[in-house]
């Protein structure tokens, strides 16, 4: 191999810096390879614009700020409250979701961009041994999230979690259209298993671990409700409590909307049934685990399904039954179930929801045969698989299962701040990819294709130059998104 088109040091030594050093690789063809650390002021991440964008429109984190109270000298910081959100946040929708990953992330100019650095190059920092590194250090970061649980000299930061709690909460109501006239709350409680001996945690058997159990409340994609809890604690603990609050929050937004509630058999309860009996315009259609009395029940519906799939032949039938049904004291009166006679080659299967939707629908309703027994199964109640790859996004994609810290409060806002980002990926999403390719894709998809973007970034004194990749695949896409992003007005309410 011949050297000489490459300048490189005769000999290494302990202060030469890697960056001056030309890395060779395998010759392509008659032309030489190789690679050096002098590219400038470079990212990957230039899709933090997008997040940036849709951030200023929807107001998060300037509305998040507001439910901390900093305690330290602004004459002594480099970071305000908004600026470390901001950090947190847009680098977990990026894909950094532990607080470690910023001890890198921290020179990444872009990233400096988007959370609002007036300096993206660090230079004026008032602690001179930072300068060239604009954004927080872990350990900043750190203490964000521990000042409610350590009252140091170096803890000054604290939030109200009342109000990040009414803050997330409100921020997507705000997703919901305001022309809604039927908002159907899907509830669930997911197992985040731990790892260490964090405050709160519990074995469950159920998972086969310790873990917490945190109560979710979703509308289509946007998540409303995400509260933390131990796994020692029944599914239907707070539920009336954090329903209450959702339905109050989405009257303002929607005063006219009938609200419709939908879980598996974990919030077959007395006490949320009659909870929505009792309110205007609200109902329910939960899943109820099977007993001997209501198989009973159905057992003129199995014998049906088993008689036609001997003289159809077919792999699988299915035949529905609704009945009045009361518990012998659980239950204050009877109410309509419906049950599912389910016969295949491989088994026999029986599945019983309880709704206070009428059979005979509603008078508005194009379809009066809606909540007939068959549709009110396949249609409705099935279609809560919907709102499990919602939390599966925000666990696989989001890792807002990430409980790293000791404190059971500390791992509630990291929570928290994880639905934030999934609001900021899902805004990107409804309003940019509308009608696009990437329309309906996962959280994850819509990182890797739209935010995961090469640029150079060259900063000067009256603008910052993003200049990326000229073989990127999704250019027009990605431009698409930039201009829907900036006609979105903001949200009212």
């Amino acid at each position: 191999m011949n050297k000489g088109l490459i300048k490189t040091p005769k000999a290494t030594t302990a202060k030469t810096a890697c960056r001056e050093q030309a890395l060779l690789f395998q010759d392509l063809g008659r032309r030489k390879v190789a690679a050096d650390f002098s590219g400038g002021t470079l990212s990957s991440d230039a899709g933090a614009l997008l997040l940036r964008q849709a951030d200023r429109q929807m107001g998060a984190t300037v509305a998040l700020a507001q439910c901390f109270t900093d305690w330290r000298n602004a004459r002594w910081i480099d970071h305000t409250v908004e600026e470390l959100l901001r950090q947190r946040i847009y680098g977990q929708g990026l894909g950094y979701e532990d607080v470690n990953d910023h001890e890198q992330l921290r020179t990444d100019p872009l990233l400096a961009v988007a959370c609002e650095k007036l300096d993206p190059l660090g230079e004026q920092r008032l602690h001179r041994s930072q300068a060239g590194v604009a954004l927080a250090a872990p350990s900043t970061l750190n203490r964000l999230e521990l000042s409610n649980n350590k009252h140091t000299r170096y803890h000054k930061i604290e939030h109200d979690p009342a109000k990040v709690e009414a803050c997330v909460l409100q921020l997507g109501v705000c997703c919901v259209p305001k022309e809604a006239c039927e908002i159907v709350l899907d509830l669930d409680a997911m197992g985040h298993l731990l790892h260490g001996q964090q405050e709160g945690a519990h074995f469950n058997g159920y998972y086969e671990g310790y873990c917490y159990l945190p109560l979710y409340i979703v509308v289509g994609e946007v998540p409303l409700w995400a509260e933390l809890r131990p796994s020692d604690v029944d599914p239907i603990t707070g539920v009336v409590r954090a329903l209450e609050k959702v339905l109050a929050a989405l009257r303002r937004r929607c005063p006219k909307a009938r609200v419709i509630i939908r879980a598996d058999s974990n919030f077959c309860r007395e006490e949320l049934m009659r909870w929505c009996e009792q309110q205007k315009e609200v109902y329910y259609c939960v899943g109820f685990a099977r007993n001997s009395a209501l198989i009973g029940r159905l057992e003129s519906g199995l014998m049906a399904a088993r008689a036609a799939r001997c003289l159809s032949g077919a792999a699988m039938v299915r035949r529905f039954q609704e009945f009045e049904y009361q518990t012998c004291y659980s239950w204050s009166r009877a109410r309509r179930v419906v049950g599912k006679a389910e016969v295949s080659a491989q088994a026999e299967d029986t599945r019983f929801v309880v709704t206070n939707l009428p059979c005979q629908g509603f008078a508005e309703d194009p379809d009066p045969e809606r909540w007939a027994a068959q549709p009110l199964y396949e249609q409705f109640y099935c279609g809560r698989g919907e709102m499990e790859n919602v939390l599966k996004q925000q666990v696989l994609d989001l890792k807002a299962d990430r409980m790293s810290s000791h404190y059971l409060a500390s791992n509630q806002l990291r929570l928290w701040l994880a639905t934030v980002a999934y609001l900021l990926v899902e805004r990107v999403r409804t309003i940019g990819c509308r009608g696009t390719q990437l329309a309906r894709a996962t959280a994850g998809s819509i990182r890797l294709k739209l935010l995961k973007v090469a640029a150079v970034v060259r900063i000067s004194v009256r603008r910052v130059y993003v200049q990326m990749s000229s073989a990127y695949p999704l250019a027009g896409l990605f431009s698409l998104c930039q201009r829907r992003l900036m006609a979105w007005g903001q949200p009212e309410g």
